[in-house]
């Protein structure tokens, strides 16, 4: 199983942050264009609560779409949320996302646990590739929330 931790600061409130990362629709704002990423689920407002099920497609390799879903498990009101993959292209997905409020802005945190399927095959894929679109997933997210909000 892989472990990353990102982090990020941003020069806004608590509130705000809350606000644009609890609501799933911004998800594909903040996801290479490249990765084909798509929002199914229709939601009844913006407010994440735990149980919610999240459908999305995604195309991470070679334009084929694949099929995930996930649930939030955890919601502590504009403290964290966890979501965790119910089906899709990971054998295991646990992301935690974590908003500290600090002086002049926010610390965003992001832990994530995941491993990819097909025992030792599965372990070499995700060194040659599935890491490295990770990496460069959450690299992009730094990069468009930087010119979105800016930098503290």
């Amino acid at each position: 199983m892989r472990e990353l931790y990102f982090r990020q600061t941003l020069p806004i409130s608590l509130d705000e942050a809350w606000a644009f990362f609890s609501n799933p629709d911004n998800l594909k704002e903040i996801t290479p264009s490249y990765m084909g990423f798509k929002v199914l689920s229709k939601h009844q407002g913006s407010k994440m609560y735990p149980g919610q099920i999240i459908n999305y497609t995604v195309s991470p390799v070679l334009g084929i779409p694949l099929k995930w879903c996930t649930e939030i498990t955890h919601v502590s009101d504009r403290h964290y949320f966890v979501d965790e993959q119910r089906f899709g292209p990971y054998s295991f997905w646990h992301h935690q996302h974590r908003f500290t409020e600090m002086p002049g802005g926010v610390l965003m945190e992001d832990i994530l646990h995941y491993k990819v399927p097909l025992g030792p095959l599965g372990h070499l894929v995700d060194r040659l590739m599935v890491g490295q679109q990770v990496q460069a997933i959450f690299d992009y997210r730094k990069k468009v929330l930087e010119q979105r909000f800016g930098t503290i």
